[in-house]
């Protein structure tokens, strides 16, 4: 059916609004008007008919500022859902949020080797659609799928130059035609930075680089309030910067990256290798197949005091520090937030992370840098595949008027 440029672009100008109140939360019409440029009686139009479509809510009256109190809109939570989708190179999660993204279902964690297997792109369908089965949710109340992923990608094309070959489709159209939902991928370590900016701790900050401890040592920079990607969409590398000459033996071919000398797939092994070797530790003897259970493991035991564990993570923390005051030196930021899985021991790799600063950073600039811990953790990257999907929420009809 042909729709009319009229109702095309109020349909662009509703879908605006229910954006800007995801993330606003809670908002007045003339909040709104002077947002978009728009007439108030335009924006209460639109408001009127989202309430009445169910996708806004009254909030109640802002406080009193000696005038008028204006009357606050918000989401309506259960308007619509958003399906998060969270990878690291060992595991999967996938979750159903709602429009303040909360669970709605239960999450799915299940175990998906990127590296070298050509069935991983067959099976995320597959636990996707089972998933999606088993939620009790209509498709058509699903905005769409985020997902946040490692790899080279290019989040506008929707290609991921690593892992997930999508043949002749673009991994966006592949994912959108197997599920029959719109889809959306980005960088993991993007993906947690705009978490962390839009609902974290670095939230309103303008220079920030948040530092992703998962598996990997990722990097999301925000630069003038906005995701910075670089040229090719490839900018934050920072598990590659060089931190030795002769270290270890990286996966990207270079020996003395971070990655190969303080990620939790090293400190895994070494903790691995320390047990065969007796160090005294609270730890179990875990199969190098297995080193997300001791990944998990160790975390557990340094917090509880485990001087092996605590001593591998300092080694690690140092490290990251070594690293980080090459990026303090490039980037000057006003933070520095350690996010992603590990950081739950983020207190713990504070402290060495600022011993190697003090070393090898001018003091100038790292006293310029405030260290922060996310609030947001683990879920940070469930976080942000849902703000991922309503980043794109209103371009779809964008795109019709372009084409129109």
């Amino acid at each position: 059916m042909e729709i009319k440029p009229k109702s095309i672009k109020s349909t662009h100008l509703k879908n605006m609004i229910i954006k800007c109140l995801y993330f606003d939360k809670a908002m007045s019409c003339a909040e709104l008007s002077e947002l978009f440029d728009k007439s108030i009686p335009s924006i209460a139009k639109a408001v009127n008919e989202l309430i009445e479509e169910g996708f806004v809510i009254e909030q109640g009256y802002a406080p009193s500022s000696g005038g008028r109190r204006p009357l606050m809109y918000a989401i309506n939570a259960s308007a619509m859902y958003i399906l998060s989708i969270a990878m690291d190179q060992l595991s999967t999660r996938i979750q159903l949020v709602d429009l303040l993204n909360q669970p709605v279902a239960d999450m799915e964690m299940f175990d998906l080797k990127l590296l070298h297997n050509e069935q991983a792109l067959d099976l995320l369908v597959e636990k996707i659609n089972n998933y999606l089965a088993h939620a009790g949710v209509p498709k058509e109340k699903i905005a769409g799928i985020g997902i946040g992923m490692p790899g080279f990608i290019n989040p506008i094309k929707g290609i991921n130059y690593t892992y997930l070959d999508a043949g002749d489709k673009t991994l966006n159209q592949y994912l959108t035609d197997e599920t029959g939902l719109p889809a959306y991928i980005d960088n993991d370590s993007s993906l947690i930075a705009l978490a962390e900016q839009k609902f974290g701790i670095a939230r309103s900050q303008k220079e920030v680089m948040v530092i992703n401890l998962g598996w990997g040592i990722g990097l999301g920079m925000i630069v003038n309030g906005e995701i910075f990607r670089g040229r090719n969409g490839f900018a934050g590398e920072f598990s590659h910067i060089p931190i030795s000459e002769d270290g270890a033996l990286c996966t990207c071919g270079k020996r003395g990256c971070l990655e190969a000398e303080a990620s939790m797939l090293v400190v895994s092994k070494k903790a691995i290798e320390g047990i065969q070797q007796g160090r005294i530790t609270s730890l179990k003897q875990i199969d190098e197949a297995h080193s997300k259970l001791m990944g998990d493991a160790i975390m557990d035991a340094a917090l509880n005091g485990d001087q092996f564990a605590i001593e591998l993570f300092s080694d690690a923390g140092y490290k990251i520090g070594k690293a980080l005051a090459i990026l303090i030196h490039i980037m000057n930021p006003q933070a520095i937030v350690l996010s992603g899985h590990g950081a739950r021991v983020g207190k713990i790799l504070l402290a060495p992370i600022q011993q190697a600063l003090h070393k090898y950073c001018i003091p100038r600039l790292s006293r310029g840098t405030e260290l922060l811990i996310s609030e947001l953790g683990f879920d940070a990257e469930l976080i942000g595949a849902a703000v991922l999907v309503m980043e794109n929420f209103d371009k779809e009809v964008k795109s019709q008027l372009v084409a129109g």
